[in-house]
Parts: C-alpha cells; sequence; structure tokens
C-alpha cells in the first residue's frame, strides 16, 4: 500500500531539518531540534524516517565529547531531495505573500515561484535554482564518491551534465526518467505536464546498465576522470531508438547526424535520475566569455537590460547577420545578447575556436552599451523545430525575453533522399504555436539581401523594386568554394577582419591536409593502388604523406586486436584517428584497409572532415577475382573454416553507395588506378592542376 503524502507541516520540518545538517553535521541533537524549532522527540523521528528514505547517514562520533554520540550527513539523495524541497517551500511562501499583497492592495504582486516554468518575462533577470551543492558539501561528497562506480562522460554528455547543472535546463532536475523520456518523445511534454523537446537522457553501454541498480549513487565524470556530479539512479531501460528517432527528428535516416549518432555512438540502454552538481567542467578556452545563466541575468541586471533578443549561431558572422541583429533588437525594443554555440554542433562545420576569434574580431561594429556576446556550451541535435523550441527554453533560463528562429533552423540538411529534413518555416510555426507557455516571444529571421543600388542589407520579401534594383547574395556554398579556391570574397558580403580569420584557418583546399580512404576486399588491390599513390604526391611534393596500409597498422598498432566485429572496428576507428591529425596538420593520409561496415566508415569520414577532405575510393573487385589472385592463401583457409568471420565468405562486406571514387581493377593496371584517383583530387582542388 502505498504511504500517504506528507502534509506542508511534515514537508517543512523535513526540509529544515536537512538544510540543518548541511549547514553544520556536527551539531549535537539538542542544537538540532532547537535549530529547527520541535522537540528531541519530533526530531528522533525525523531522524528515522530520513535515514529509512536513505536521504541521511547517521554514524558515531569519534570526537572527545562523549555526550554527543552520533554525527549526520547528507546522502546523495538526501542533497537531491533537499533541492526539490527547496523549491517547494519558496513556492508556498511567494503564494502566501501574493495573497497577502492581494488582499492589502488590491493587486498581485508579480512575483513568481523560480520553479514555475511558464515565468513571466518581467521576472527573467530573477535568479534560476541551480543543481550544485554548497562548497562544504562538494568536498564532502568529492571524498564519499571515491567509493562510487564512475561513469566517464561523452563530450555530448559533459555538455548537457553543464546545462543541467547551471540551471540552463530548468526545469530538469536530472537526467530524464522513463516517464519523462516517453512524454518527451511522444508529445514535448515530461510526465508532470512540463514542455520540454528534447530528450536528455545518459546512454551507457548494456554491460555498465547492468552493474548498476536502481536506488545507487554513481559518480558522473568527465574524460579526465575528474568528478562533476553525482547521480541517484532511479530508471534504467532499454529504448525505442526508432521510434526517437521518427518522433523526435522526424526520420529514421542515418543521414541526419543525431541520427546516426543514436544508432552508432550513443549506448544500448539509458539511465536517469537526480543529479547533485558538485564542480562545472573546466574549460580553458575563452573563459571570460563563457557565463552561467545566473551569471547572465546578474549581467543585464546590472546593465538595466530589461528586454534581451538572443541570435543563435553555429557560424561566423557577416554583413547579413549584423543587419538582421540590428533589426531584431530594434523590432522588439531590446538589447542583443549573440549567444553562439560552442558545444557539438553539425560534423563538418567550422571550428569554435575560429568562429569565436570571428564573433571577436566585429563585435566592436556592435554598440557596446547595447550588445553582449555570450558563449552556449550546448550540443546541438540539429532537430529542427523540436530544437528551435529547446534553444527558445534555453535563452529563456540565460533571461532572455526574446530570440531569433531562422530559417530552417537548426536544420541537418539533406536526407537519403536528397531533400530537406524539414520545411522552411516548420521550426518558427512550432515556437509560435508554444510561444506564450514558453514566456520569451520569436522574432522572425528575415533573409538579408544586398541591394547594390542602394548599398545597404534589405529583407528580400521586403524590396518591392526588386525588377529594377541589382540584388547581390552569396550563399553559404559559394562562400566555402571561394574559400578553398582562394577566390575574393566582396567586403558588401563579410568583414575583412572575418575574412582574414577564416582564409587563417581554412586555407585554400590546395593547401589543405587530406585523406584518401581506400576500401575493398582483402587482395583487391588497396594497397598496391595506395603505394602507387603515394609515390605520386611525393613526387609531386608540397605536403608531407603518410601510407596507413591494413597489414602495417595492424603490426604496429593494433598488434593486439583480433578480428571480430568489435576488433575489426576499434582497428579503422584507429585508423581514422591518426588520419585525422594527420589531416589536422596538413598532410595527406592514405589508408588502405578493409573497413567492412559502412557505419565505421561514415564514422571516420566525419572525424576527418572536421580538419579537411575525406575521398573514399571503393576499389571495386570482386570476390572471384579477389579469390583467385589471393596471394596469401586467405581465402583457401577462410572456405576450409580455418579463419573465421573472413569478409566476403563468412562475415559481410557493405559496398560503399556513394564513395567519392569507384575503381575496377579486374582490366586496368596499377598505374593508371593510381591515376584515376590524382584526377579525382585534382577536381576537388586538392592538388594543383
Amino acid at each position: 500500500m502505498q504511504s500517504a503524502k506528507p502534509n506542508n507541516d511534515e514537508e517543512d520540518q523535513l526540509f529544515r531539518l536537512l538544510r540543518q545538517i548541511d549547514r553544520a553535521s556536527d551539531a549535537s541533537q539538542r542544537a538540532l531540534a532547537a535549530a529547527i524549532g520541535v522537540s528531541l522527540g519530533r526530531l528522533n523521528a525525523l531522524l528515522k524516517s530520513a535515514t529509512e528514505a536513505k536521504l541521511v547517514r547517521i554514524s558515531d562520533r569519534n570526537g572527545p565529547d562523549k555526550r554527543q554520540r552520533f554525527t549526520y550527513t547528507l546522502t546523495s539523495r538526501g542533497e537531491a531531495e533537499k533541492i526539490r524541497l527547496t523549491d517547494s517551500f519558496l513556492a508556498r511562501k511567494f503564494a502566501e505573500y501574493d495573497a497577502l499583497h492581494a488582499e492589502l492592495t488590491g493587486t498581485t504582486s508579480n512575483l513568481v515561484p523560480l520553479k514555475h516554468r511558464t515565468i513571466m518575462m518581467e521576472n527573467n533577470l530573477a535568479p534560476i535554482s541551480e543543481l550544485y551543492v554548497s562548497h562544504d558539501s562538494a568536498e564532502k561528497m568529492k571524498f564519499e564518491a571515491a567509493q562510487l562506480p564512475s561513469w566517464d562522460l561523452t563530450a555530448r554528455q559533459v555538455c548537457d551534465l553543464e546545462l543541467l547543472m547551471n540551471g540552463g535546463f530548468n526545469p530538469l532536475k536530472g537526467f530524464m526518467s522513463e516517464a519523462d523520456y516517453d512524454g518527451v518523445v511522444e508529445n514535448m511534454r515530461m510526465a508532470d505536464g512540463a514542455l520540454w523537446p528534447m530528450p536528455i537522457t545518459l546512454d551507457v553501454p548494456k554491460k555498465f546498465a547492468e552493474s548498476v541498480e536502481i536506488g545507487q549513487d554513481i559518480a558522473l565524470r568527465d574524460p579526465e576522470g575528474v568528478i562533476l556530479a553525482v547521480m541517484s539512479v532511479t530508471d534504467n531501460w532499454t529504448p525505442n531508438k526508432a521510434l526517437e528517432a521518427e518522433k523526435v527528428f522526424g526520420a529514421d535516416d542515418l543521414a541526419h547526424p543525431a541520427v546516426n549518432y543514436l544508432h552508432n555512438t550513443a549506448g544500448e540502454v539509458y539511465l536517469g535520475g537526480p543529479i547533485i552538481g558538485i564542480q562545472q567542467p573546466m574549460h580553458y578556452d575563452f573563459r571570460a566569455r563563457r557565463n552561467t545563466p545566473n551569471e547572465l541575468r546578474a549581467y543585464f541586471r546590472k546593465m538595466g537590460w530589461r528586454k534581451v533578443v538572443a541570435f543563435q549561431t553555429r557560424n561566423p558572422l557577416h554583413r547579413a547577420h549584423q543587419e538582421l541583429t540590428f533589426r531584431a533588437a530594434k523590432e522588439a525594443q531590446a538589447n542583443l545578447l549573440i549567444h553562439p554555440v560552442v558545444g557539438l554542433t553539425k560534423p563538418g562545420d567550422i571550428d569554435h575556436f575560429t568562429r569565436v576569434r570571428c564573433y571577436e574580431a566585429v563585435l566592436d561594429q556592435y554598440p557596446a552599451s547595447t550588445t553582449s556576446m555570450s558563449l552556449l556550451n550546448l550540443a546541438m541535435r540539429m532537430a529542427g523545430p523540436r530544437e528551435a523550441v529547446w534553444h527558445g527554453l534555453i535563452r529563456k533560463n540565460h533571461g532572455c525575453t526574446h530570440f531569433i528562429v531562422g530559417r530552417d533552423h537548426a536544420g541537418p540538411g539533406n536526407n537519403s533522399q536528397g531533400e530537406d529534413f524539414y520545411g522552411p518555416y516548420d521550426a518558427q510555426d512550432l515556437f509560435r504555436a508554444h510561444e506564450e507557455e514558453m514566456g520569451i516571444k520569436m522574432v522572425d529571421f528575415k533573409h538579408m539581401v544586398y541591394v547594390q543600388d542602394r548599398a545597404q542589407y534589405e529583407p528580400a520579401d521586403e524590396i518591392e523594386d526588386k525588377d529594377d534594383v541589382t540584388i547581390l547574395n552569396i550563399s553559404g556554398t559559394e562562400l566555402r568554394r571561394r574559400l578553398s579556391e582562394g577566390l575574393e570574397i566582396p567586403e558588401w558580403f563579410s568583414f575583412p577582419a572575418v575574412v582574414t580569420e577564416l582564409r587563417r584557418t581554412r586555407p585554400p583546399r590546395a593547401q589543405q591536409g587530406f585523406t584518401v580512404f581506400f576500401t575493398g576486399f582483402s587482395g583487391s588491390g588497396k594497397s598496391t593502388i595506395a603505394n602507387a599513390l603515394m609515390v605520386k604526391l611525393m613526387e609531386m611534393g608540397g605536403r608531407p604523406t603518410t601510407l596507413l596500409d591494413g597489414d602495417l597498422v595492424r603490426k604496429n598498432l593494433s598488434s593486439e586486436l583480433g578480428f571480430s566485429k568489435e576488433h575489426r572496428d576499434l582497428n579503422i576507428r584507429r585508423i581514422g584517428y591518426v588520419a585525422s591529425e594527420i589531416t589536422k596538420n596538413g598532410g595527406i593520409a592514405i589508408c588502405a584497409p578493409i573497413a567492412p561496415y559502412a557505419t565505421t566508415r561514415r564514422a571516420v569520414r566525419e572525424d576527418i572532415e572536421q580538419f579537411g577532405a575525406f575521398l573514399e575510393v571503393h576499389v571495386a573487385t570482386s570476390i572471384e577475382e579477389c579469390e583467385r589472385r589471393d596471394r596469401k592463401g586467405l581465402y583457401k583457409l577462410a572456405r576450409e573454416g580455418k579463419i573465421k568471420e573472413f569478409t566476403g565468405i563468412s562475415d559481410p562486406y557493405d559496398v560503399p553507395e556513394h564513395p567519392e571514387l569507384r575503381i575496377e581493377t579486374e582490366n586496368t593496371d596499377v598505374d593508371n588506378c593510381a591515376h584515376q584517383v590524382l584526377l579525382k583530387l585534382e577536381s576537388m582542388g586538392l592538388i594543383a592542376a
């Protein structure tokens, strides 16, 4: 039978008990009872109840005063309950004050609880609740956490945890429970009805999930092992990822980067439960530009900003963006917050170091008294309409009253059929439908074009004399082409300082590093062609060239690995990592593994395309021809069952669907094959004609 819900008096007493223990864990029972205003008998009843609920830990005291037999400390669950009770206590006190204010003055106070999810915009400057404990409690928890199971967070999970702890994901108090997850996936509502469009879950491998029990605390650490938080596990479930992809991203299509991540990177099992923040992740870059929601709210209070419009961006700022943000701030009669994402964005995006330098280069084009910039460590999902609502809620938590929603906001590009994942105005429509409940107003993104005759930017849909004026525009694709080929970028399009920074980081393609990735059956001719290509590139000179042949890597980098699917994937990921480092540093990497699995090849492509071009070459020699060649006798051993999981015989090979180049070798000599690769590299602008 379910126990009755405690009344307000009992909740208040428990709240005061937990708060007092957190403040003075060494106090005697008599002092503790006096501090919270109850009798010793009532105190003992409260302590017993809190201990049974695993909120308080009681241990023997080792001090000289024998009259004080016990010491009391909060558990991680107790810390979480204290935060919840604090919100509840404040909500009731706000309501009592508001009722009294109305009785005395005839009007409400307009004050609202901090946790209330529809905070009116007039209260955007009030502090919001965070999930961090006090410094003393954090030091105790660091010590206690040494005994807890630990999970080393992924890069995405670190971003999510930071925004959970600092209030950026308010009203979330931890990674979602299964009930919250189901509601968010199905209809963008958590179990209590709160609007929230994006699943925030702790995905882990099945093996780790099986080692954790419900009710157990786990330590959440960054990749270097530094503890950031403690999580009390309340839920452990295996999600329907195909359903999540359909509902959240609109299609179960691996062309969507978040869907690909969901199926091929995220853990099989989700854990949920409240978290207690111990310390924020350490950032060594642009520290003066990184602000928590409460730090931004405090800044807005200090500056007297009552209305603030946020501009979301993951790209460099050009002149059209400047005009757009000027117009948005003027339309909303608000100050401007440039709030770029510096966590995870779309694979292939310009790195955030370059982007922030570009932002700083143009900040002096904005009035300092009305514009500010802060960096948001968010892991984007590129979820289009849902992402727009998510971004709005996050900016509302940061103290903003207005948010610019762009055309195809946070769209990932084309799906597997070559069409856009989302309609151009789907994001604006969904945001508008929830605008009132969210408590933040939308400012439509205007498509700005340059009118040469008037030497100014204007919204494309507001130009009445289109047929009589010259309209200029440069698309993102055209900008990338001009950068890659070293062509002029006109000053009407971008600021000279931005172009200089982009050229410094992204030189012409003929000066960038790149990777040539051969894939095909064993004996198809990959290594032979790769060696010939390496010699030809070294003959041309200009960039260091490295060959990462499958057999050489097995000998020098992966000698301990076997040939299971897991080990073969790990071997290819190692090759990809080395190739990405070579590419990043301006060299040429030539890789020649079998690489049978499409998902692994795609992961390697994403790793490398952060830094340079990736050319996939399918050496399409038939299995029959490879078996006929069989210089090493491997196919014969595989046919006899002496080699298990052999690609093409007892294990599958995913034929590349859209490689940059497909080479037939059966009637072509090696020199001609290598020359085909050179011609392709030349057509891509990676080597000089």
